[in-house]
C-alpha cells in the first residue's frame, strides 16, 4: 500500500488529474475565483472526484504550503476498473458489492473486514457521496482492504447497468421488499447493494435492481447497523453458495 500522500496547489492536482492518480477527496477554498480556479472545478465535476468547499481557517494548517485554496488527497490504496474486476472473475459463484451512501469510514472499513473474510470478488463505490479511502478505513478493515479490490464509478446505475449486461443478478437489500435472505434463493454470478442506514438505497436504484430481499427485524427497531446487516447477508449469501 501506498502511503496516504496530500498534493497542493490548483497546477499540481490539475497534474493529478491528467495522470489519472487516485483521488480521494479535494477541498477547495470557498468563494476562490480564477480561470485556473474554474477550470480545476470544471476537472473535479468531469471526473467524479469528491470535493469540499471549505473556509480559509481548514486550510490553514497547510499555511507552509503554497496551497493557492486548493488541497487534495491521494487515496492509500489503489482502484480498479469495474470491467476489469468482472473479467478476472469468471466464478459462477462470485459476489460483488455495491454500497450506495456509506459515508462513515469506519462503516466502511468494517464491511470490508467481512467481505474480506467471506471473500467478495470485489466493492463498488461511488465517487461522492461514499466514505473516504482513509487511515480509518484501512484500520478498521483490519487489513481486509488490501484483500478486496475496490472500485469507483461516477454513478451506481453505470454500475448495475455492466451487471445486467454480464448476466450478473442484481440484489437489493431492503426493508421494503417481502421475502427475507433466508427465504430467497441465491444464485451466483451475484451483484448485492446495500444502503445506508437512514436512507436506504436511492429509489432510481431500486427500481433497476432484478430483486429486492429484506432481514426480519422485530417492532422494536427500524434497522441494523449496516455493516452488520451487511455482515449478515453477505454469510447467508456464502452459505447458500457453499453449505446447501
Amino acid at each position: 500500500m501506498k502511503k496516504a500522500q496530500e498534493i497542493y496547489g490548483i497546477r499540481a492536482i490539475m497534474e493529478a488529474i491528467v495522470q489519472d492518480k487516485t483521488i480521494d477527496k479535494i477541498w477547495l477554498l470557498k468563494g476562490q475565483q480564477g480561470s485556473l480556479f474554474k477550470h480545476l472545478e470544471q476537472k473535479i465535476h468531469e471526473k467524479g472526484i469528491s470535493f469540499s468547499y471549505v473556509p480559509v481557517e481548514r486550510l490553514e494548517r497547510f499555511s507552509h504550503q503554497n496551497h493557492q485554496g486548493a488541497v487534495a488527497r491521494i487515496a492509500p490504496i489503489n482502484f480498479v476498473s469495474l470491467e476489469e474486476l468482472i473479467e478476472n472473475n469468471p466464478n459462477e459463484k462470485a459476489t460483488y458489492l455495491l454500497l450506495d451512501g456509506i459515508t462513515d469510514a469506519r462503516n466502511l472499513g468494517a464491511i470490508l473486514r467481512t467481505a474480506a473474510a467471506v471473500g467478495v470478488s470485489g466493492i463498488v463505490l461511488p465517487q461522492t457521496g461514499s466514505a473516504p479511502v482513509n487511515a480509518d478505513t484501512v484500520k478498521t478493515s483490519a487489513g481486509g482492504i488490501f484483500s478486496v479490490p475496490l472500485v469507483k464509478v461516477n454513478h451506481l446505475k453505470d454500475a448495475l447497468f455492466l451487471f445486467q449486461a454480464h448476466d450478473i443478478k442484481t440484489v437489493a437489500v431492503s426493508e421494503k421488499a417481502e421475502k427475507t435472505a433466508y427465504e430467497f434463493h441465491f444464485e451466483g454470478p451475484l451483484a448485492l447493494i446495500m444502503g445506508s442506514e437512514d436512507k436506504g438505497i436511492q429509489k432510481g436504484l431500486l427500481k433497476m435492481t432484478d430483486t429486492t430481499v429484506k432481514l426480519p427485524m422485530s417492532d422494536q427497531m427500524d434497522s441494523l447497523n449496516v455493516s452488520v446487516a451487511c455482515g449478515v447477508v453477505l454469510y447467508e449469501v456464502q452459505r447458500q453458495f457453499h453449505y446447501r
